[in-house]
């Protein structure tokens, strides 16, 4: 309760909707799948919007955005990552291709294709990979405060690994998060819990092991809205142009200001509001 009341604070909304609440707005599904259970929150009703997480984050990123979308009149699937919750670890040797069939699977399970995908961060890759091998499942693609290729800058990456070393002092932590994640003037702390190392572990190796880069492309066929963070360590906002020349033609860029590489606990307006315009402006 204390971590969603944070985020609430965070986000100017009132304290007093905790996770409890959001949780019991949720239908909690396990699947079956060949490559292990897997956990998947389903809530709204409409068309499908799906969001996934950063590298070794779950689904309770979206706590506060999630309800958002389905107050705005959508279905809104978040699939535990592997190792998650209820959802079994991600088995050695997986690739993106991989975790993507996971997405696919939460998407046929429940009839909502095609959805709109909205990847955060590293979750993006996962999205885009899904959007080339079923593209049928995906209605576009969304990626959030995303690096648009899959290298990171090695400084920031020892910050990005610092996160996860649980061992580390809260003060010590809280530096490396405040200097990767978030903006000058937003409060870090909300995400101090919430770190996965072993899951990001195997996210990583998953991301090493798919050496196709076919995918990346991912607005050559969908269209794509970018949601950059004004503020971004990681990944600074990119031009339309970049974005275009990198990813496709069919793109869509939006800079929400006062926000890092975290950008969803720091403006989950902004965010809800630039998915829902696109959302909307979809055939």
């Amino acid at each position: 309760m204390r971590r969603r009341a944070a985020l609430q604070l965070a986000a100017g909304l009132p304290a007093l909707f905790f996770q409890g609440e959001a949780e019991a707005m949720a239908a909690h599904t396990k699947l079956d799948l060949p490559a292990g259970v897997l956990e998947v929150l389903d809530e709204g009703q409409g068309p499908a919007i799906v969001l996934l997480p950063s590298l070794g984050r779950g689904a309770e990123d979206f706590d506060v955005l999630a309800p958002m979308l389905a107050e705005a009149g959508f279905r809104v699937l978040r699939p535990e990552p592997r190792g998650i919750g209820g959802s079994a670890p991600l088995r050695a040797g997986a690739t993106l291709h991989n975790m993507a069939t996971d997405i696919a699977a939460a998407i046929e399970a429940v009839g909502a294709a095609p959805a709109l995908v909205v990847g955060h961060a590293a979750g993006n890759w996962v999205a885009r990979v899904l959007a080339h091998d079923r593209p049928e499942l995906v209605r576009a693609v969304g990626m959030l405060a995303a690096v648009t290729g899959t290298e990171i800058d090695p400084e920031i990456r020892r910050s990005i690994t610092a996160s996860f070393t649980l061992s580390l002092s809260d003060e010590e932590r809280l530096g490396h998060l405040q200097r990767a994640y978030f903006a000058r003037g937003n409060d870090a702390r909300v995400w101090l819990p919430g770190w996965h190392p072993e899951v990001s572990i195997a996210q990583r190796a998953a991301s090493a092991a798919t050496t196709d880069k076919a995918w990346l492309r991912a607005a050559e066929r969908h269209p794509l809205l970018y949601v950059a963070a004004a503020d971004d360590a990681i990944a600074a906002p990119p031009s339309e142009a970049e974005l275009r020349d990198v990813l496709g033609p069919r793109v869509t860029r939006v800079v929400v200001e006062r926000a890092g590489h975290a950008l969803v606990p720091e403006q989950p307006r902004a965010v809800a509001d630039a998915l829902i315009a696109f959302a909307r402006s979809l055939p």
